[in-house]
């Protein structure tokens, strides 16, 4: 007889009305790689506002300065929300220009990622860091910088019965970004035949306190970047999750893979194929290879999925979207779809009616 795991999954924000978009800009020319946040339109995920005139609402004091590929996170049970965050800034005049180039950041920069976070979206913390590579044993993993992170809340990631051991929660986040990974003897990071994985581990609040270090979550034996992810119940009471990643391998290109395991983050789970090269026909010549930094999310009032494809190197975010995920995506092509110029890679947070009045009484101002 098979038995069907029904994963419990977080209950959707009270009232849901609106959505809240976290990105970052690139500008060569000035001090952009910040943290920005747009605000849909009323409850339409299809025309966005930027808040504080479009004017970054967070800056980090920390490592490089620069953050990078940020993103919205909540946690279920407490409500707090997370900013998290790249640490790379790649256009600082200050900073030693011989050492300023992708083979450099990709090789020796930053493990950290920069985190904030707040309690009803309008004041925030300090930021602080988050070292991914930190293993249970006080060693560090060998990697690269960690990039593009994203956290989907597991809410039975610890046994039955540890919610002692874990602020009396058996939830947790699970953290996947990407990474170049190294043989521990590699301590220069100097392997020519390194390439990016996307990797994983575990924390309930984003500090190096409850952090746990998973290892590698895919491994396409050629780079791989930029995943993101989203779940959706099936009519049984099956959770079915879904992930979407830059291939920057020989064939370039987003995919779309999903799985029903419930521990979807552990070795030897299998993804099925859903979809490839998905957004080619928002670059100007049809290159699958031309987006990258995919960003899901779902409707709260319909059927709804959608895509976010940045559009590489600076047109920003273009859409997708299907309401049958398991059949693929499709170009929403929209003359009312709506998003400041240069919007890059980030993430989107479904709001609560209330949630959504205040961001936009406060409209960006920092409490």
């Amino acid at each position: 007889m098979t038995t069907i795991t029904r994963v419990p999954q977080p209950e959707p924000p009270a009232d849901p009305y609106g959505y809240l978009l976290v990105h970052f800009i690139e500008d060569p020319d000035g001090y952009a790689e910040r943290i920005y946040l747009d605000l849909s339109d009323g409850d339409n995920p299809e025309v966005w506002h930027p808040l504080n005139g479009g004017k970054p609402i967070l800056t980090s004091n920390l490592g490089t300065t620069g953050v990078r590929d940020p993103y919205l996170t909540r946690n279920p049970e407490t409500g707090r929300v997370y900013v998290i965050a790249t640490d790379l800034r790649v256009f600082d005049p200050n900073a030693d220009q011989s050492k300023q180039n992708w083979y450099e950041w990709s090789h020796h920069g930053s493990a950290n990622l920069i985190i904030w976070h707040s309690d009803d979206l309008v004041h925030w913390s300090e930021p602080h860091e988050l070292n991914v590579a930190r293993r249970p044993d006080g060693t560090d993993a060998q990697l690269g910088m960690a990039w593009a992170p994203e956290a989907l809340w597991v809410p039975d990631y610890y046994p039955e019965g540890s919610e002692a051991e874990h602020n009396g929660s058996r939830g947790a986040f699970v953290l996947y970004w990407s990474s170049k990974t190294f043989a521990d003897s590699d301590t220069d990071h100097a392997d020519a035949d390194s390439y990016d994985r996307i990797m994983w581990g575990v924390t309930s609040d984003f500090t190096d306190e409850t952090y746990e270090y998973g290892g590698v979550f895919i491994d396409a034996g050629h780079p791989t970047i930029d995943t993101t992810m989203l779940q959706r119940a099936l009519p049984d009471g099956t959770i079915r999750t879904y992930r979407a990643t830059k291939d920057n391998g020989p064939h370039p290109g987003i995919w779309v893979d999903r799985t029903d395991a419930p521990r979807w983050w552990e070795p030897g789970v299998l993804w099925t194929p859903v979809q490839y090269e998905i957004g080619k026909d928002w670059t100007e010549n049809g290159a699958p290879g031309g987006v990258e930094g995919p960003a899901f999310f779902a409707s709260h009032s319909d059927d709804r999925v959608y895509l976010y494809v940045d559009v590489i190197p600076s047109i920003g975010y273009r859409p997708m979207v299907t309401t049958d995920l398991d059949k693929g995506l499709d170009y929403l092509r929209s003359d009312d779809f709506y998003m400041a110029p240069h919007t890059k890679h980030g993430g989107v947070l479904s709001l609560s009616r209330a949630e959504y009045d205040r961001l936009r009484a406060a409209d960006g101002t920092i409490g």
